[in-house]
């Protein structure tokens, strides 16, 4: 089981990238929520995808969940490293929403064809008209 979120404010992958590069710690990057999922349990292990643009662009593995002391509030406690999938079109929403397994998009192959210097956005563009 997995989850997504809205990269809010962030236009593109690089910054993304940035953000969470300045939040991560010890190999944990932290992003806070005002709930915990119901199914906490279920997604721990699984990968939270960001929607960037209205598309699925990235991925990073979700490690656990800490309560903020003195606050209503949830850590998520993901994986610092970004791994970019297979660009999937996305509705904007608040907060985060369960994705199944099945209908996640597969990681994007960065050791193929020189995809690693191909700027993002023409990523982006390539993998929603699947032709790479």
């Amino acid at each position: 089981m997995n989850i997504t979120k809205v990269a809010y404010g962030c236009a593109s992958l690089e910054i993304l990238t940035e953000r969470i590069a300045a939040r991560a710690e010890n190999e944990v990057a932290v992003v806070t929520t005002r709930n915990r999922p119901t199914r906490h349990a279920e997604v721990v292990g699984g990968s939270l995808f960001w929607i960037i643009k209205h598309h699925l662009v990235a991925r990073q593995t979700i490690l656990g969940f800490a309560e903020v002391e003195n606050e209503k509030r949830w850590r998520i406690l993901l994986d610092a490293r970004l791994v970019l999938v297979h660009s999937q079109p996305r509705r904007a929403h608040q907060g985060w929403r369960y994705l199944a397994a099945e209908d996640a998009p597969r990681d994007f192959d960065m050791g193929n064809a020189g995809l690693a210097e191909m700027p993002s956005a023409l990523r982006g563009e390539l993998s929603a008209l699947a032709l790479i």
